[in-house]
């Protein structure tokens, strides 16, 4: 399997920022880190070992970047409004540089997207709904949709236009809805320990509100908030819906 990792100063961030890139042909799946995890989280925790299969038959590309949520509202030391501002900085790097990268490796007509588990879920579900005219869709697992999950009560309009949870239900722009309605979306989650299944319950019945097609699937109490059921729901994704 074909493994390279690139990098580059990002004017969004003022930092270096790692990708690394796994296989050759495909659409390209863009992986975000659960938490303050880098951009060999997923291949440390084996989830790349599950998906190489797929990735040697040309079926995906993955591709896979640092958070920087450590940075954000994982920053206790942190004013609330200089995390909301980092975090806003962190989708420009997403939009601006990172997709560029991705169409520049691939073709500008292949698809992508994104995916993430549990905080990674929230911005990659976010990054789709906020700009659907760049990534194609999402496969967002074991995710909470309100980013005031994290922001120990701090409250400003970035936080609100950062949480689809409150978002979403106000979103008017029938383009923008149109080509939601043309994507891959599926919202994964088990029922066991640590998970939140009423949180994808929730946005799945905002999408069912806007006529947004999509896929819901809430796996069994065996399924807990934790890397094996992430190594068994992508691949059965990938593997099954694309």
């Amino acid at each position: 399997m074909r493994r390279e990792i690139n990098g580059w100063h990002s004017p969004s961030l003022n930092k270096h920022m790692e990708i690394v890139t796994y296989g050759h042909f495909g659409f390209s799946l863009l992986l975000l880190p659960t938490a303050a995890a880098d951009y060999l989280e997923y291949e440390r925790f084996l989830l790349i070992d599950a998906l190489q299969p797929m990735i040697e038959a040309g079926k995906v590309k993955v591709f896979s970047i640092n958070s920087i949520n450590s940075e954000s509202w994982l920053n206790r030391n942190m004013h609330p409004r200089h995390k909301s501002i980092r975090h806003s900085q962190f989708n420009d790097y997403v939009y601006n540089e990172v997709v560029p990268f991705i169409k520049n490796s691939t073709s500008p007509d292949t698809p992508i997207v994104v995916s993430g588990a549990s905080l990674g879920a929230l911005h990659s579900a976010n990054l789709f709904f906020k700009r659907p005219d760049l990534i194609n869709g999402v496969i967002a697992m074991s995710g909470v949709y309100d980013l005031q999950s994290y922001t120990d009560g701090y409250y400003d309009e970035d936080v609100y236009f950062n949480s689809p949870i409150a978002y979403l239900p106000n979103l008017g722009d029938h383009g923008q809805l149109e080509q939601m309605r043309r994507s891959a979306i599926h919202i994964m989650t088990g029922s066991g320990a640590y998970e939140s299944p009423e949180a994808s319950k929730n946005l799945s019945g905002i999408l069912n509100a806007k006529s947004i097609p999509h896929n819901l699937e809430i796996w069994g109490p065996d399924m807990r908030h934790d890397w094996p059921t992430w190594r068994a729901m992508l691949p059965y994704v990938i593997e099954t819906k694309f």
